[in-house]
Protein backbone atom coordinates (compact mmCIF):
# COMPACT_ATOMS: atom_id res chain seq x y z
CA UNK A 1 0.00 0.00 0.00
CA UNK A 2 1.11 3.25 -0.87
CA UNK A 3 2.69 5.86 1.84
CA UNK A 4 1.80 9.86 1.86
CA UNK A 5 5.75 11.36 1.58
CA UNK A 6 6.58 13.34 4.96
CA UNK A 7 3.90 11.24 6.93
CA UNK A 8 4.61 7.77 6.07
CA UNK A 9 3.72 6.39 9.56
CA UNK A 10 0.27 5.97 8.52
CA UNK A 11 -1.24 4.34 4.74
CA UNK A 12 -3.56 6.21 2.49
CA UNK A 13 -6.27 4.03 3.98
CA UNK A 14 -5.95 5.19 7.08
CA UNK A 15 -5.65 8.57 5.98
CA UNK A 16 -9.16 8.10 4.26
CA UNK A 17 -10.96 6.26 7.29
CA UNK A 18 -9.59 9.46 9.68
CA UNK A 19 -11.10 11.59 7.12
CA UNK A 20 -14.26 9.80 6.76
CA UNK A 21 -14.44 9.54 10.99
CA UNK A 22 -14.12 12.87 11.36
CA UNK A 23 -16.65 13.96 8.90
CA UNK A 24 -18.47 11.62 10.83
CA UNK A 25 -17.81 13.02 14.21
CA UNK A 26 -17.83 16.99 12.81
CA UNK A 27 -21.64 15.81 11.78
CA UNK A 28 -22.70 13.78 14.93
CA UNK A 29 -21.09 16.75 17.16
CA UNK A 30 -23.45 19.12 14.78
CA UNK A 31 -26.81 17.00 15.68
CA UNK A 32 -25.80 16.87 19.31
CA UNK A 33 -26.05 20.13 19.19
CA UNK A 34 -29.12 20.32 17.74
CA UNK A 35 -31.09 17.61 19.77
CA UNK A 36 -30.07 19.78 22.90
CA UNK A 37 -32.07 22.76 21.43
CA UNK A 38 -35.22 20.23 20.19
CA UNK A 39 -38.22 20.56 22.56
CA UNK A 40 -39.18 17.61 24.09
CA UNK A 41 -42.32 17.09 21.33
CA UNK A 42 -39.67 16.83 18.77
CA UNK A 43 -37.50 13.98 19.94
CA UNK A 44 -40.91 12.11 20.96
CA UNK A 45 -41.82 12.43 17.04
CA UNK A 46 -38.18 11.09 16.36
CA UNK A 47 -38.39 8.40 18.64
CA UNK A 48 -41.91 7.51 17.83
CA UNK A 49 -41.15 7.06 14.56
CA UNK A 50 -38.19 4.93 14.94
CA UNK A 51 -40.70 2.81 16.46
CA UNK A 52 -43.11 2.58 13.72
CA UNK A 53 -39.84 1.77 11.77
CA UNK A 54 -39.12 -0.97 13.89
CA UNK A 55 -42.74 -2.61 13.70
CA UNK A 56 -42.89 -2.11 10.05
CA UNK A 57 -39.88 -4.14 9.85
CA UNK A 58 -39.85 -6.99 12.58
CA UNK A 59 -43.63 -6.98 12.25
CA UNK A 60 -46.24 -6.10 15.05
CA UNK A 61 -45.98 -5.63 18.83
CA UNK A 62 -47.29 -8.11 20.82
CA UNK A 63 -48.96 -7.94 24.52
CA UNK A 64 -45.74 -8.24 26.86
CA UNK A 65 -45.15 -11.38 28.70
CA UNK A 66 -43.54 -10.84 32.66
CA UNK A 67 -40.67 -10.76 31.57
CA UNK A 68 -40.71 -8.58 29.02
CA UNK A 69 -42.57 -5.86 31.82
CA UNK A 70 -39.39 -6.44 33.99
CA UNK A 71 -37.17 -5.75 31.27
CA UNK A 72 -39.11 -2.68 30.67
CA UNK A 73 -38.62 -1.68 34.35
CA UNK A 74 -34.73 -2.21 34.56
CA UNK A 75 -34.53 -0.42 31.01
CA UNK A 76 -36.74 2.76 32.35
CA UNK A 77 -34.46 2.79 35.85
CA UNK A 78 -32.76 5.76 35.71
CA UNK A 79 -30.34 5.11 38.41
CA UNK A 80 -28.86 2.64 40.91
CA UNK A 81 -31.54 3.28 42.95
CA UNK A 82 -34.42 2.62 41.03
CA UNK A 83 -32.41 -0.54 39.87
CA UNK A 84 -32.27 -1.78 43.52
CA UNK A 85 -35.66 -0.86 44.45
CA UNK A 86 -37.58 -3.37 41.51
CA UNK A 87 -35.40 -6.56 43.25
CA UNK A 88 -36.57 -5.20 46.97
CA UNK A 89 -32.82 -3.98 47.88
CA UNK A 90 -32.11 -1.14 50.09
CA UNK A 91 -28.74 0.72 49.70
CA UNK A 92 -26.50 3.13 50.50
CA UNK A 93 -25.03 6.14 48.75
CA UNK A 94 -21.18 7.18 49.91
CA UNK A 95 -18.85 9.77 48.32
CA UNK A 96 -15.09 9.11 48.42
CA UNK A 97 -12.46 12.54 48.27
CA UNK A 98 -9.38 11.30 46.43
CA UNK A 99 -6.06 13.06 47.56
CA UNK A 100 -6.02 14.56 44.46
CA UNK A 101 -9.64 16.01 44.66
CA UNK A 102 -12.43 14.31 42.90
CA UNK A 103 -15.56 13.19 44.47
CA UNK A 104 -16.03 9.44 44.03
CA UNK A 105 -19.30 8.24 44.11
CA UNK A 106 -19.61 4.70 46.30
CA UNK A 107 -22.63 2.10 46.44
CA UNK A 108 -23.25 -0.09 48.80
CA UNK A 109 -25.57 -3.24 49.42
CA UNK A 110 -24.77 -3.76 53.67
CA UNK A 111 -28.52 -6.15 53.58
CA UNK A 112 -29.90 -8.98 52.38
CA UNK A 113 -33.47 -8.41 50.71
CA UNK A 114 -36.04 -7.83 53.97
CA UNK A 115 -33.38 -7.88 56.47
CA UNK A 116 -33.94 -5.13 59.59
CA UNK A 117 -31.61 -2.52 60.01
CA UNK A 118 -30.81 -0.55 62.64
CA UNK A 119 -27.50 1.71 61.97
CA UNK A 120 -26.87 3.09 58.74
CA UNK A 121 -23.13 4.01 57.52
CA UNK A 122 -21.57 1.93 59.30
CA UNK A 123 -20.02 -1.84 59.97
CA UNK A 124 -22.16 -4.32 59.12
CA UNK A 125 -20.27 -7.18 60.88
CA UNK A 126 -20.22 -8.93 57.54
CA UNK A 127 -17.37 -9.73 55.23
CA UNK A 128 -16.95 -7.07 52.69
CA UNK A 129 -16.62 -6.88 49.08
CA UNK A 130 -15.95 -4.74 46.50
CA UNK A 131 -17.58 -5.10 42.70
CA UNK A 132 -15.49 -2.06 40.38
CA UNK A 133 -16.93 -1.95 36.64
CA UNK A 134 -15.29 -1.24 33.22
CA UNK A 135 -14.52 1.09 30.22
CA UNK A 136 -17.36 3.64 29.91
CA UNK A 137 -19.48 2.28 32.81
CA UNK A 138 -20.56 2.72 36.07
CA UNK A 139 -21.46 0.55 39.17
CA UNK A 140 -25.36 0.01 37.47
CA UNK A 141 -24.10 -2.94 35.26
CA UNK A 142 -24.07 -5.10 38.47
CA UNK A 143 -27.24 -4.36 39.28
CA UNK A 144 -29.18 -4.29 35.96
CA UNK A 145 -29.81 -7.98 34.89
CA UNK A 146 -33.45 -9.33 34.30
CA UNK A 147 -32.87 -12.19 37.00
CA UNK A 148 -31.20 -11.61 40.72
CA UNK A 149 -29.84 -14.81 40.90
CA UNK A 150 -27.94 -13.82 37.70
CA UNK A 151 -26.13 -10.81 39.19
CA UNK A 152 -23.00 -11.26 41.10
CA UNK A 153 -24.18 -8.21 43.30
CA UNK A 154 -27.13 -9.34 44.67
CA UNK A 155 -26.29 -12.95 44.88
CA UNK A 156 -23.19 -11.94 47.54
CA UNK A 157 -25.61 -10.20 49.40
CA UNK A 158 -27.44 -12.98 49.92
CA UNK A 159 -25.00 -14.90 50.91
CA UNK A 160 -24.08 -12.42 53.38
CA UNK A 161 -21.69 -9.71 52.31
CA UNK A 162 -21.58 -6.49 52.65
CA UNK A 163 -21.36 -5.26 48.85
CA UNK A 164 -19.83 -1.88 47.74
CA UNK A 165 -19.31 -0.81 44.50
CA UNK A 166 -17.08 1.79 43.30
CA UNK A 167 -17.18 4.25 40.27
CA UNK A 168 -14.34 5.76 38.37
CA UNK A 169 -13.60 9.67 37.98
CA UNK A 170 -15.95 11.34 35.47
CA UNK A 171 -18.56 8.93 35.24
CA UNK A 172 -22.36 9.28 36.05
CA UNK A 173 -21.83 9.19 40.05
CA UNK A 174 -18.39 10.61 39.98
CA UNK A 175 -18.40 13.70 37.93
CA UNK A 176 -17.14 16.57 40.91
CA UNK A 177 -13.75 17.41 41.73
CA UNK A 178 -13.10 20.20 44.53
CA UNK A 179 -10.54 21.69 41.95
CA UNK A 180 -11.74 21.19 38.55
CA UNK A 181 -15.49 22.00 36.91
CA UNK A 182 -16.34 18.85 34.58
CA UNK A 183 -16.50 21.36 31.76
CA UNK A 184 -12.89 22.20 31.55
CA UNK A 185 -9.96 20.12 30.08
CA UNK A 186 -8.40 19.78 33.76
CA UNK A 187 -10.88 17.81 35.27
CA UNK A 188 -10.73 14.83 32.14
CA UNK A 189 -6.94 14.93 32.34
CA UNK A 190 -6.91 11.60 33.61
CA UNK A 191 -5.94 7.73 32.53
CA UNK A 192 -6.19 4.36 34.31
CA UNK A 193 -2.79 5.59 35.98
CA UNK A 194 -4.82 8.05 38.33
CA UNK A 195 -6.93 5.37 38.82
CA UNK A 196 -4.46 3.21 40.06
CA UNK A 197 -2.64 6.20 42.17
CA UNK A 198 -5.82 7.65 43.32
CA UNK A 199 -9.70 5.98 42.61
CA UNK A 200 -8.83 2.46 43.79
CA UNK A 201 -6.73 2.70 46.82
CA UNK A 202 -8.52 5.61 48.33
CA UNK A 203 -12.14 4.09 47.91
CA UNK A 204 -10.60 0.50 49.51
CA UNK A 205 -9.46 2.98 52.32
CA UNK A 206 -12.75 4.62 53.11
CA UNK A 207 -14.50 1.40 52.59
CA UNK A 208 -12.38 -0.45 55.06
CA UNK A 209 -12.50 2.81 56.98
CA UNK A 210 -16.42 2.40 57.50
CA UNK A 211 -16.22 -1.51 58.14
CA UNK A 212 -13.79 -1.95 60.67
CA UNK A 213 -12.67 -5.04 58.24
CA UNK A 214 -9.18 -5.83 57.89
CA UNK A 215 -9.65 -6.39 54.68
CA UNK A 216 -11.78 -7.23 51.57
CA UNK A 217 -12.36 -8.76 48.42
CA UNK A 218 -11.70 -7.12 45.26
CA UNK A 219 -14.01 -8.27 42.43
CA UNK A 220 -13.60 -6.23 39.03
CA UNK A 221 -14.72 -6.48 35.62
CA UNK A 222 -12.74 -5.69 32.20
CA UNK A 223 -10.65 -2.20 32.99
CA UNK A 224 -12.06 -2.47 36.67
CA UNK A 225 -9.47 -5.51 36.51
CA UNK A 226 -6.94 -3.80 34.89
CA UNK A 227 -6.81 -1.06 37.79
CA UNK A 228 -6.61 -3.34 40.29
CA UNK A 229 -3.64 -5.07 38.37
CA UNK A 230 -2.01 -1.52 38.11
CA UNK A 231 -2.75 -0.26 41.92
CA UNK A 232 -1.81 -4.11 43.16
CA UNK A 233 1.75 -3.25 41.53
CA UNK A 234 2.22 0.26 42.85
CA UNK A 235 1.01 0.59 46.11
CA UNK A 236 2.83 -2.56 47.68
CA UNK A 237 0.71 -1.92 51.50
CA UNK A 238 -2.58 -2.45 49.29
CA UNK A 239 -1.56 -5.87 49.13
CA UNK A 240 -2.58 -6.43 52.76
CA UNK A 241 -6.05 -4.81 52.49
CA UNK A 242 -6.89 -7.11 49.59
CA UNK A 243 -7.65 -10.75 50.53
CA UNK A 244 -8.12 -11.66 47.32
CA UNK A 245 -8.63 -10.62 43.82
CA UNK A 246 -11.21 -12.28 41.52
CA UNK A 247 -10.68 -10.77 37.99
CA UNK A 248 -13.84 -11.25 35.35
CA UNK A 249 -12.74 -10.88 31.71
CA UNK A 250 -9.54 -9.87 32.93
CA UNK A 251 -7.46 -7.04 30.70
CA UNK A 252 -4.28 -6.03 30.55
CA UNK A 253 -2.50 -6.25 27.56
CA UNK A 254 -5.15 -6.37 25.09
CA UNK A 255 -3.66 -7.50 21.24
CA UNK A 256 -6.17 -5.07 19.20
CA UNK A 257 -9.49 -4.62 17.74
CA UNK A 258 -11.13 -6.11 15.73
CA UNK A 259 -11.90 -3.96 12.71
CA UNK A 260 -9.01 -3.41 11.11
CA UNK A 261 -8.88 0.34 10.27
CA UNK A 262 -9.74 1.18 13.44
CA UNK A 263 -6.95 -1.03 14.90
CA UNK A 264 -4.33 0.35 12.76
CA UNK A 265 -5.56 3.71 12.90
CA UNK A 266 -4.76 4.02 16.45
CA UNK A 267 -1.93 2.04 16.94
CA UNK A 268 -0.16 3.91 14.76
CA UNK A 269 -0.76 7.28 16.11
CA UNK A 270 -2.87 7.00 19.19
CA UNK A 271 -2.97 10.56 19.92
CA UNK A 272 -4.61 10.61 17.25
CA UNK A 273 -8.18 10.31 19.63
CA UNK A 274 -7.78 13.73 20.68
CA UNK A 275 -7.69 15.12 17.44
CA UNK A 276 -11.08 13.31 16.74
CA UNK A 277 -12.23 13.99 20.01
CA UNK A 278 -10.85 16.77 22.06
CA UNK A 279 -9.69 16.37 25.18
CA UNK A 280 -12.38 15.96 27.38
CA UNK A 281 -15.06 13.17 27.67
CA UNK A 282 -15.27 10.98 24.86
CA UNK A 283 -18.21 9.66 22.60
CA UNK A 284 -21.04 12.09 25.03
CA UNK A 285 -23.57 12.05 21.79
CA UNK A 286 -24.52 8.26 22.94
CA UNK A 287 -26.95 9.25 25.87
CA UNK A 288 -28.65 12.04 22.88
CA UNK A 289 -29.03 8.63 20.33
CA UNK A 290 -30.46 6.82 23.30
CA UNK A 291 -33.30 9.29 23.89
CA UNK A 292 -34.03 9.39 20.07
CA UNK A 293 -33.85 5.53 19.45
CA UNK A 294 -36.82 3.08 20.07
CA UNK A 295 -34.57 0.83 22.68
CA UNK A 296 -35.20 -2.16 20.17
CA UNK A 297 -33.24 -0.09 17.63
CA UNK A 298 -30.43 1.32 19.78
CA UNK A 299 -29.54 -2.20 21.31
CA UNK A 300 -29.12 -3.60 17.43
CA UNK A 301 -26.96 -0.48 16.72
CA UNK A 302 -25.06 -1.35 19.94
CA UNK A 303 -24.92 -5.10 19.67
CA UNK A 304 -23.80 -3.96 15.80
CA UNK A 305 -21.19 -1.42 17.02
CA UNK A 306 -19.66 -4.41 19.35
CA UNK A 307 -19.51 -7.13 16.38
CA UNK A 308 -17.97 -4.82 14.42
CA UNK A 309 -15.16 -3.26 16.90
CA UNK A 310 -14.40 -6.58 18.77
CA UNK A 311 -16.09 -9.27 16.96
CA UNK A 312 -18.35 -10.24 19.59
CA UNK A 313 -21.53 -12.04 18.94
CA UNK A 314 -23.43 -11.88 21.90
CA UNK A 315 -25.17 -15.39 21.20
CA UNK A 316 -24.69 -15.90 25.13
CA UNK A 317 -26.85 -13.13 26.54
CA UNK A 318 -30.04 -13.34 25.18
CA UNK A 319 -32.28 -10.28 23.78
CA UNK A 320 -34.47 -9.31 26.87
CA UNK A 321 -31.01 -8.69 28.96
CA UNK A 322 -29.39 -6.87 25.99
CA UNK A 323 -32.40 -4.56 26.00
CA UNK A 324 -32.37 -3.90 29.79
CA UNK A 325 -28.74 -3.51 29.97
CA UNK A 326 -27.80 -1.70 26.94
CA UNK A 327 -29.13 1.86 28.46
CA UNK A 328 -27.01 1.03 31.47
CA UNK A 329 -23.78 -0.06 29.37
CA UNK A 330 -22.46 3.42 28.33
CA UNK A 331 -21.35 6.28 30.88
CA UNK A 332 -18.50 9.33 30.55
CA UNK A 333 -14.45 8.54 30.76
CA UNK A 334 -12.06 11.15 29.31
CA UNK A 335 -10.21 10.27 26.19
CA UNK A 336 -6.70 10.02 27.85
CA UNK A 337 -8.05 7.00 29.54
CA UNK A 338 -9.06 5.51 25.73
CA UNK A 339 -5.39 6.81 24.44
CA UNK A 340 -4.07 5.05 27.60
CA UNK A 341 -5.18 1.82 26.26
CA UNK A 342 -4.49 2.24 22.77
CA UNK A 343 -0.76 3.18 24.21
CA UNK A 344 -0.77 -0.30 25.77
CA UNK A 345 -2.01 -1.96 22.43
CA UNK A 346 0.69 -0.96 20.28
CA UNK A 347 3.44 -1.07 22.52
CA UNK A 348 2.68 -4.52 23.50
CA UNK A 349 2.67 -3.72 26.94
CA UNK A 350 0.85 -3.09 30.20
CA UNK A 351 2.27 0.72 31.11
CA UNK A 352 1.80 3.71 32.31
CA UNK A 353 0.71 6.50 30.26
CA UNK A 354 3.50 8.15 27.91
CA UNK A 355 3.33 11.61 27.56
CA UNK A 356 5.58 12.28 25.05
CA UNK A 357 4.94 11.10 21.43
CA UNK A 358 6.81 8.64 20.03
CA UNK A 359 7.68 6.88 16.47
CA UNK A 360 6.98 3.61 16.66
CA UNK A 361 7.52 1.02 13.28
CA UNK A 362 5.02 -1.68 13.59
CA UNK A 363 6.36 -4.90 11.96
CA UNK A 364 3.76 -8.01 11.32
CA UNK A 365 4.18 -10.73 13.98
CA UNK A 366 1.50 -13.83 13.03
CA UNK A 367 -1.97 -11.88 12.61
CA UNK A 368 -1.00 -9.10 15.06
CA UNK A 369 1.41 -5.61 13.79
CA UNK A 370 3.74 -5.27 17.20
CA UNK A 371 6.47 -2.62 17.71
CA UNK A 372 10.17 -3.26 15.84
CA UNK A 373 13.65 -1.98 16.91
CA UNK A 374 14.81 0.08 19.73
CA UNK A 375 12.79 3.51 21.00
CA UNK A 376 14.32 6.09 22.73
CA UNK A 377 13.00 5.57 26.26
CA UNK A 378 10.69 2.69 27.33
CA UNK A 379 7.39 4.47 29.27
CA UNK A 380 7.23 2.75 32.82
CA UNK A 381 5.61 -0.48 32.91
CA UNK A 382 3.37 -1.56 35.89
CA UNK A 383 4.84 -4.16 38.15
CA UNK A 384 2.91 -6.98 37.98
CA UNK A 385 4.71 -9.62 39.42
CA UNK A 386 5.33 -7.41 42.42
CA UNK A 387 1.28 -8.70 43.37
CA UNK A 388 1.10 -10.29 46.80
CA UNK A 389 -2.62 -10.72 46.93
CA UNK A 390 -4.03 -14.02 45.45
CA UNK A 391 -5.47 -13.63 42.02
CA UNK A 392 -8.21 -15.61 40.53
CA UNK A 393 -8.92 -14.94 36.58
CA UNK A 394 -12.42 -15.64 35.11
CA UNK A 395 -12.27 -15.56 31.26
CA UNK A 396 -14.09 -16.50 28.31
CA UNK A 397 -12.40 -18.02 25.70
CA UNK A 398 -14.05 -16.10 22.73
CA UNK A 399 -12.75 -12.93 23.91
CA UNK A 400 -11.09 -10.93 21.69
CA UNK A 401 -9.58 -8.76 24.53
CA UNK A 402 -7.89 -10.99 26.14
CA UNK A 403 -4.62 -12.74 25.75
CA UNK A 404 -4.34 -14.87 28.89
CA UNK A 405 -0.85 -16.97 27.49
CA UNK A 406 0.65 -12.81 28.21
CA UNK A 407 -1.35 -12.08 30.95
CA UNK A 408 -0.13 -15.34 32.91
CA UNK A 409 3.54 -13.91 31.62
CA UNK A 410 3.27 -10.83 33.46
CA UNK A 411 1.75 -12.47 36.91
CA UNK A 412 3.25 -13.91 39.49
CA UNK A 413 3.08 -17.36 39.54
CA UNK A 414 2.95 -18.60 42.93
CA UNK A 415 -0.17 -16.66 43.43
CA UNK A 416 -2.48 -17.09 40.29
CA UNK A 417 -5.64 -19.44 39.16
CA UNK A 418 -6.90 -18.78 35.78
CA UNK A 419 -10.12 -20.49 34.71
CA UNK A 420 -11.33 -21.11 31.36
CA UNK A 421 -14.98 -20.20 30.27
CA UNK A 422 -16.17 -21.82 27.10
CA UNK A 423 -17.63 -20.25 24.94
CA UNK A 424 -17.70 -16.85 26.65
CA UNK A 425 -17.35 -13.93 25.19
CA UNK A 426 -16.30 -10.44 27.29
CA UNK A 427 -19.45 -9.32 28.26
CA UNK A 428 -20.96 -12.48 28.50
CA UNK A 429 -18.81 -13.08 31.66
CA UNK A 430 -21.12 -10.08 33.20
CA UNK A 431 -24.49 -10.66 31.62
CA UNK A 432 -24.63 -14.18 30.47
CA UNK A 433 -27.38 -16.33 30.26
CA UNK A 434 -26.07 -18.74 32.30
CA UNK A 435 -23.48 -17.09 34.61
CA UNK A 436 -25.41 -18.70 37.74
CA UNK A 437 -24.23 -21.41 36.71
CA UNK A 438 -20.64 -21.02 34.70
CA UNK A 439 -19.39 -17.73 36.76
CA UNK A 440 -20.64 -16.98 39.54
CA UNK A 441 -19.71 -20.22 41.83
CA UNK A 442 -16.53 -19.51 40.75
CA UNK A 443 -16.29 -16.18 42.36
CA UNK A 444 -17.87 -17.92 45.28
CA UNK A 445 -16.12 -20.62 45.95
CA UNK A 446 -12.73 -18.48 45.61
CA UNK A 447 -14.66 -15.92 48.45
CA UNK A 448 -15.08 -18.55 50.63
CA UNK A 449 -11.63 -19.70 50.65
CA UNK A 450 -10.23 -15.88 51.10
CA UNK A 451 -12.42 -13.89 52.79
CA UNK A 452 -12.08 -12.85 56.40
CA UNK A 453 -14.25 -15.14 58.47
CA UNK A 454 -16.38 -17.31 55.70
CA UNK A 455 -17.85 -18.51 58.72
CA UNK A 456 -20.23 -15.68 58.86
CA UNK A 457 -21.54 -16.36 55.04
CA UNK A 458 -24.84 -18.45 54.49
CA UNK A 459 -24.53 -21.36 53.40
CA UNK A 460 -27.53 -21.38 50.93
CA UNK A 461 -28.47 -18.24 48.68
CA UNK A 462 -32.36 -18.01 48.07
CA UNK A 463 -33.25 -15.12 45.43
CA UNK A 464 -36.28 -13.08 45.03
CA UNK A 465 -37.43 -15.67 42.19
CA UNK A 466 -37.62 -18.17 44.93
CA UNK A 467 -34.37 -20.07 42.99
CA UNK A 468 -32.27 -22.03 45.46
CA UNK A 469 -28.53 -22.32 44.73
CA UNK A 470 -26.49 -24.62 47.47
CA UNK A 471 -22.91 -23.18 46.58
CA UNK A 472 -21.57 -26.02 48.93
CA UNK A 473 -22.45 -28.32 46.33
CA UNK A 474 -20.45 -26.95 43.99
CA UNK A 475 -17.12 -28.73 42.67
CA UNK A 476 -16.15 -27.22 39.40
CA UNK A 477 -17.35 -29.95 37.39
CA UNK A 478 -20.97 -29.25 36.24
CA UNK A 479 -19.62 -25.73 34.29
CA UNK A 480 -17.51 -25.00 31.45
CA UNK A 481 -15.11 -23.35 33.11
CA UNK A 482 -11.88 -25.35 33.11
CA UNK A 483 -8.49 -24.92 35.31
CA UNK A 484 -5.52 -24.19 32.49
CA UNK A 485 -3.57 -23.08 35.33
CA UNK A 486 -3.24 -23.22 38.82
CA UNK A 487 -0.10 -22.29 41.05
CA UNK A 488 0.39 -23.16 44.56
CA UNK A 489 -0.76 -20.10 46.97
Amino acid sequence: MARLPLLGRLKTRDYAALLVGGLFLFLETILTFVIALLPKSVIQWFYDRSRLLFHFIGGPPIPKSPDQHLTERIRKAEDFQKLCEIFGYDYEEHVVLTKDGYLLGLHRLPAKKGEARTHFGTSTGKPVVYLHHGLLMNSEVWVCLTSPERSVAFTLVELGFDVWLGNNRGNKYSKKSIYHNPNSTKFWDYSIDDFAWHDIPDSISYILGVTKEPSLSYVGFSQGTAQAFAALSIHPPLNEKINVFIALAPAMSPAGLAASVVDSLMKASPTLLFLIFGRKAIMTSVPAWQSLLYPPVFSAAITTSLRWLFNWRSHNIGPLQRLAAHPHLFSYASVKSVVHWFQIMRNAKFQMYDDDVQRVMLVQRGAAARPSGVSAYAPARFPTRNIVSPIVLLYGDQDSLVDIDAMLHELPKHSVVARRLRGYEHLDVLWGDNIHRDVIPHVVDALRQYAVKPDRLAQEVKMTNGASTDYDEYTGSSTPADSISVYDI
